[in-house]
């Protein structure tokens, strides 16, 4: 099982983000640079997900103490 490390207000964060970013790729105007807005999918995923990779290399979490 996965273990969660991203918490309350840093997967409100990532979730919002990431929605903006994707948004903007479908809604915005066509530009050289337009599909670096796909990467809004990386703060979704790990957002809806509660768990980020690099996070996991560096030891680091935002989840409340248990």
């Amino acid at each position: 099982m996965i273990r969660k490390n991203v918490g309350g207000i840093d997967r409100i964060a990532r979730v919002t983000v990431g929605i903006a970013l994707l948004t903007a790729f479908f809604i915005g105007p066509e530009t050289a640079y337009n599909w670096l807005l796909l990467l809004g999918v990386v703060p979704l995923v790990t957002g809806l997900l509660r768990n980020c990779p690099i996070y996991t290399i560096i030891g680091v979490t935002t989840c409340p103490a248990k």
